[in-house]
């Protein structure tokens, strides 16, 4: 069994330039995929149509680079989907768009640094290659 760097962090859903709900993030660091990180949202912050599911649904699962976490700490980055970017007071805005909608999820920005410390102690930055599986991953892409 593989060690992974798993931490559950308290963060808040921006819902309007006043008004935001505290939610805890899982966030979750694989050595077998280490160029992702993932953030596990509670299923009730979906906004899929709720007939899809109830509160037992599994939680919302977004996977990104690694990288860009760790760059968005110190200056705006992302395209597509994710963004991050520095906020005020020693915070973190990640921004998860979908065809749902927008969600913006501020973090801690120590919280984000521990977990980023934690999978570099798993895999430092520049040896992600090393531990990549071409043949698992091309038969992920397969089916």
């Amino acid at each position: 069994m593989h060690a992974i760097a798993e931490e559950t962090v308290q963060a808040r859903l921006i819902l309007s330039a006043h008004r935001s709900v505290r939610l805890r993030v899982t966030l979750t660091y694989l050595p077998d995929d280490p160029l992702a990180v993932r953030m596990a949202f509670p299923a009730e912050f979906s906004l899929d149509d709720p007939a899809d599911g109830g509160p037992d649904c599994d939680d919302i699962v977004w996977v990104f680079a690694r990288p860009l976490l760790a760059a968005g700490l110190e200056v705006p980055t992302g395209i597509g989907d994710v963004h991050v970017r520095p906020a005020l007071g020693r915070r973190t805005v990640v921004e998860l768009r979908a065809p749902e909608g927008t969600a913006m999820v501020q973090f801690d920005t120590a919280d984000l640094r521990r977990f980023l410390w934690r999978s570099r102690l798993l895999v430092p930055e520049g040896e992600e290659h090393l531990h990549l599986d071409a043949d698992r991953a091309l038969a992920q892409l397969l089916g």
